[in-house]
């Protein structure tokens, strides 16, 4: 049987609630084992954030699937002499620390490539590890308020608006294990590893192609459309009788098809819509023409429409309905695990499908230092004796 693309990879998972745990995540999901280190008795902090199902943590559980616990007071020193052999034995370091934390408990880049000089250490950060912002305490909100991603998202009218997912971290975390595996790929030419200094606000800057676009072809920040698309008329969410339908008609031709869609082949011939800069600048007139049009029918109907003369449009769905579509279930996008707490749990791997390599059936989220034992004495060589001692002092 084929093997997982990172089997064989070992990952010391030092980082906590959601851009480095997500980031660890996803290399486990190909394989990589993943061994996080959490505090005694506490744990991961995200281990208390809700939703709850039976006193255990959804949010949790999801973020944290295929992965091992290991508990360790990082400051006694026999607990941080285990997690240098611990490092000595990895392949990657994630920590997402506030700059400073990491080099004050001795867990930072350089004590642990000293003993380890092959390692990738990945360091995630709200702002990075050098600039006038380095020290700020980051959490999501306020990087999509820094990033200029508020400032485009919500209706014109409207005050700016927070995306309605945690983008900044998860995006960060996404480009983190990308960042890991070039650097891996890079160790694999050099024989040496490398320090990664990630910073959510960077990455989420980073993302903003069309704003960017827009903002260095005129100097000016681009403002909030709503549902619009910034340069390309019409692109919008239109009103049907029993919901909305998204539409997207990007040339003069797939246009002139839409219209013949609508029955108004007059709209093709109209100045104020023959191009689409004027469509763009009398898009409130092209808006009510179409709802005219959409409102009286089913977003059903309005998609088969336009599929039917090859136009791209789609339903607007809630999470639920996404989540329950036929298309989620053909793609297998959510998994079902067996779990102590919830009996079943349903998990969202990563998304990608590989041709050749074997498949990572997903496990649930660990129990708070469920794997201690099994680490310290399988791939340290401790003995029960000594991991019992430890476990006595607290610094396990």
């Amino acid at each position: 049987m084929n093997q997982a693309p990172l089997s064989g990879l070992r990952v010391l998972d030092l980082s906590r609630v959601l851009s480095g745990p997500y980031c660890t995540a996803l290399l486990a999901d190909l394989g990589a084992e993943v061994i996080k280190i959490e505090t005694p008795g506490r744990g991961d902090d995200s281990r208390h954030f809700g939703p709850f199902a039976g006193g255990a943590s959804v949010y949790f559980a999801l973020i944290n699937r295929n992965k091992k616990s290991v508990t360790l007071d990082l400051k006694d020193p026999r607990a941080k002499e285990i997690s240098y052999r611990l490092a000595e034995k990895s392949d990657v370091v994630v920590e997402n620390f506030r700059p400073g934390v990491a080099a004050r408990l001795r867990m930072d880049y350089e004590t642990l490539s000293a003993r380890n000089p092959r390692l990738v250490y990945l360091s995630i950060s709200g702002f990075g590890q050098e600039g006038p912002h380095a020290g700020w305490a980051a959490y999501d909100l306020i990087i999509q308020a820094m990033s200029g991603i508020m400032s485009v998202t919500g209706q014109p009218e409207g005050a700016p608006t927070a995306l309605g997912e945690s983008l900044g971290d998860l995006w960060t975390g996404l480009m983190g294990s990308w960042a890991v595996l070039a650097a891996l790929q890079g160790r694999s030419r050099t024989g040496h590893g490398e320090r990664i200094d990630l910073a959510m606000f960077d990455a989420l800057m980073a993302m903003q192609m069309t704003g960017l676009a827009n903002l260095l072809a005129s100097g000016k920040a681009p403002p909030r459309v709503g549902n619009r698309h910034p340069v390309t008329t019409p692109v919008n969410t239109y009103r049907c009788r029993n919901g909305l339908v998204a539409l997207v008609v990007t040339s003069d031709a797939q246009f002139k098809s839409m219209c013949g869609v609508m029955g108004r082949d007059d709209l093709a011939l109209d100045a104020r819509f023959l191009k689409n800069l004027a469509r763009f600048e009398n898009e409130a007139a092209l808006r009510a023409a179409i709802e005219a049009w959409s409102g009286p029918l089913d977003v059903d109907d309005v998609v088969g429409r336009c599929h039917a003369a090859g136009i791209p449009a789609g339903p607007v769905w809630d999470l639920a309905q996404a989540a329950g579509s036929a298309q989620a279930e053909a793609r297998g996008l959510l998994r079902s695990v067996p779990h102590p707490v919830f009996g079943e749990l349903k998990l969202v791997p990563q998304p990608a499908k590989f041709s050749n390599s074997g498949n990572v059936e997903p496990k649930r989220e660990p129990v708070l230092g469920e794997h201690t034992g099994e680490i310290l004495e399988g791939l340290l060589g401790l003995t029960c004796e000594e991991v019992e001692a430890l476990r006595v002092v607290g610094a396990i």
